[in-house]
Order: structure tokens, then sequence, then C-alpha cells
């Protein structure tokens, strides 16, 4: 049987790998990069909800 509880870490997990994939591929500074990964992997929830609202974007469109 799937726990709820199971589903949301299932849901923060992807979401995570997801910002730091993009966040590897940002063109924002290695500084940068390992900070945002560092937040990202330390406070799981609120890193992501962090880098959505202020992290640097993979995009192609980037100036």
């Amino acid at each position: 049987m799937i726990d709820i509880t199971n589903v949301g870490g299932l849901i923060v997990l992807i979401c995570d790998i997801w910002a730091i994939v993009s966040i590897f591929g940002s063109r924002a500074s290695v500084g940068k990069k390992v900070l945002w990964i560092a937040v990202v992997l330390l406070l799981p929830i609120l890193g992501f909800i962090l880098w959505l609202i202020f992290g640097p974007r993979a995009g192609k469109g980037q100036a």
C-alpha cells in the first residue's frame, strides 16, 4: 500500500532533482551554483521554493 507520506517525499525528491539539474544548466558562476545546490540539498522544501523564486535558471534565452 502506498502511504501519502511516501508520495510527498517522492514529489519533493523529484522537485529537488529538477532544481539541481536546472542549476547545473544555468549560466551562473560556479560559486553560485554550489551555493544553490547546497541550499536545495540542506533545506529540501524551503530550498526548492527559494530556488523557484530567486534562483538561476537554465535556459538558452538568458542574456
